[in-house]
């Protein structure tokens, strides 16, 4: 049977959950995922702990809090003017805690999300640190394929 190398290819079924153990993300009963190793689709800390394992693999591990998504970093905690939202995007947008909202990237190619966390009269604070940095994560895989 193959083993996971660094650059597999692999088709998994998979489940990450969250430090209460609700599902953030489950394959389980759909179709499953493919992916190659090293390419960012899952964090190096998860990735690391698939090596070695052979085809047909089906295990769970726990990540301890800030190792799978890293710890969380005030500095992305940022406060945005409304005037700038409204000048970029929908004019006539309104914005609550706890919504995501997507920015483009400085070269306009790619998108990142901002979770906002307040509200005030003219701002909004924007949480860009990723939704499990710096919580503990569980992760269960069945290996299906690995080339």
């Amino acid at each position: 049977m193959n083993a996971v190398q660094p650059g597999s290819f692999l088709t998994l079924h998979y489940r990450l959950t969250g430090p209460g153990g609700e599902d953030v993300i489950n394959t389980f009963g759909g179709k499953p995922a493919t992916l190659s190793l090293g390419t960012g689709e899952l964090s190096e800390a998860i990735e690391s702990r698939l090596l070695g394992l052979e085809e047909g693999a089906h295990t769970r591990f726990e990540l301890p809090a800030g190792e799978a998504f890293g710890p969380r970093n005030p500095a992305l905690l940022q406060r945005v003017k409304l005037a700038l939202l409204r000048q970029l995007g929908d004019p006539d947008a309104s914005y609550a805690v706890g919504e995501v909202v997507q920015f483009p990237t400085p070269d306009g190619r790619g998108r990142y999300a901002g979770v906002v966390r307040e509200v005030g009269d003219d701002w909004l604070l924007f949480d860009f640190n990723h939704p499990l940095a710096g919580l503990p994560v569980g992760f269960e895989v069945q290996l299906i394929g690995v080339l």
